[in-house]
């Protein structure tokens, strides 16, 4: 086995793990905004739930896919050709995620005081559910957990 074929192994399992970190991160999405509104939150609590949370994930997926695109590039037979079309990917896909992120916060990356990563965003997702399900007193949720 040659360190080509290594490196685009370490590249396949980039794209694996970020195509995960989306689809794993839509069900988390539909899952926290079906127990809001079980906890009789309102639609729109639901709805921006759904929505932040899935935001956080196509984030957190795209800053991963951009990692196995360095990977590929880095690795492969330099030319000018994978050069153009890597740094047309990550325009791309940089773009997505600022769009991403103004819908998710409301405010333009650079003007926070805090950088948030994808990964942040659906941990501070997940924390705020069980936050509002402990205040709530839902049956079959442990707070300590």
């Amino acid at each position: 086995m040659d360190i080509e074929s290594v490196f685009t192994a370490v590249a396949v399992g980039f794209e694996v793990v970020g195509a995960a970190a989306m689809v794993i991160g839509f069900v988390i999405a539909v899952v926290l905004g079906i127990r809001s509104l079980l906890r009789r939150e309102g639609a729109h609590a639901a709805y921006t739930a759904l929505r932040t949370t899935l935001g956080a994930a196509i984030l957190l997926g795209l800053e991963v896919l951009v990692a196995a695109d360095l990977v590929r590039t880095i690795t492969s037979k330099p030319s000018l050709e994978d050069a153009l079309i890597l740094g047309i990917i990550v325009i791309i896909r940089t773009i997505l995620s600022i769009s991403i992120q103004i819908e998710i916060d409301g405010v333009a990356p650079w003007r926070r005081a805090l950088l948030t990563s994808g990964g942040q965003l659906l941990g501070h997702a997940v924390a705020k559910d069980r936050d509002a399900a402990a205040r709530a007193g839902t049956p079959g949720d442990d707070p300590a957990a």
